[in-house]
């Protein structure tokens, strides 16, 4: 039931996230938008790279759950990369701004690999799993390193 709350939470929030940079109030609304966005996603990914890590029990049902959060996740803050919020409690680096279509690139990459994530989790086979975690983390990875600050 929690999981099904989750679901309907998240899906509420997609049907606001084409608007919701006109929705910001201020700058550091739409930063914790982003970030939080971005953490819901990394805690639900998390939990599938942990099975596929072997660090615990692989369970097929809730790897597919939390493969769809982290998909559905991973459409939301992207909205929330607008005009101001480049200052503030972020680590957001400057090229997100100046090389707009290049991040615009990778959240697609990044939306694009949860979809498989979320795909291979729905199969309940940990191999196929595994594959697609190691592609989606190198998506991670790959934003990260030229967008992200430390």
């Amino acid at each position: 039931m929690k999981n099904v709350s989750i679901l309907i939470a998240a899906a509420t929030l997609i049907g606001f996230s084409g608007a919701a940079s006109a929705q910001f109030a201020k700058p550091e609304d739409a930063i914790k938008y982003r970030k939080n966005a971005l953490f819901v996603m990394q805690q639900h990914y998390a939990r599938v790279g942990a099975m596929a890590a072997g660090r615990v029990p692989f369970d097929a049902k809730v790897a597919a759950e939390n493969a769809a959060i982290a998909e559905t996740m991973a459409r939301l803050p992207w909205a929330a990369f607008g005009e101001g919020t480049d200052k503030g409690d972020t680590k957001a680096l400057p090229e997100i701004w100046k090389e707009q279509a290049k991040f615009k690139t990778a959240a697609d990459n990044l939306q694009s690999e949860m979809g498989k994530l979320a795909a291979a989790a729905k199969t309940g086979n940990l191999d196929s799993i595994k594959t697609a975690f190691q592609a989606t983390s190198g998506t991670c990875k790959a934003c990260h390193d030229d967008f992200r600050g430390k």
